[in-house]
């Protein structure tokens, strides 16, 4: 009996010594991936020089992100939306030679441009809007219907 239990501890002590054996094994040959190519430093120098550059690319990230969020802003403030209305104004000539264009940004701020064509010549006006609304003239219903095709034609935000 006292045999068996010498076997049975010398079977478990061995197992136990392969076990512990192969971890070692897998330590060291990371150890190794970790600091190949590294000349003659320590795990600990190449672990410090990743925190240094890990908080240099932090910073170049929290910069690129201001950056974005600078240039997100700003493009709310460029032509965004054009709309077009072609129409006849005058029961004397014929066909809609006339127009009204709109450039306005996110806010529905810009300018429409009005082109009026008569027998005599063409006439342009320019009136200023902030928010969809006339500045210093009241918006004609035609220059309203173009400011509404030019929301209809929203490019979609992503």
């Amino acid at each position: 009996m006292l045999f068996n239990l010498e076997v049975i501890a010398l079977v478990i002590l061995s197992t136990w010594l392969i076990v512990l054996t192969f971890l070692f094994w897998q330590i060291l040959s990371h150890y190794n991936r970790l600091t190949k190519d590294v000349s003659s430093k320590t795990l600990k120098a190449v672990l410090e020089d990743l925190l240094k550059e890990e908080g240099v690319l932090q910073k170049d990230i929290d910069f690129l992100k201001v950056r974005c969020d600078k240039m997100e802003k700003e493009s709310l403030l460029h032509i965004q939306k054009i709309g077009l209305l072609r129409f006849n104004p005058f029961k004397d000539t014929g066909g809609n030679q006339s127009f009204i264009l709109s450039l306005v940004d996110a806010n529905d701020t810009g300018v429409v441009v009005s082109g009026l064509y008569s027998r005599s010549g063409t006439r342009w006006y320019a009136k200023k809007v902030i928010e969809g609304r006339g500045v210093e003239h009241e918006l004609s219903e035609e220059e309203k219907k173009a400011l509404k095709e030019a929301r209809k034609a929203e490019p979609p935000h992503g």
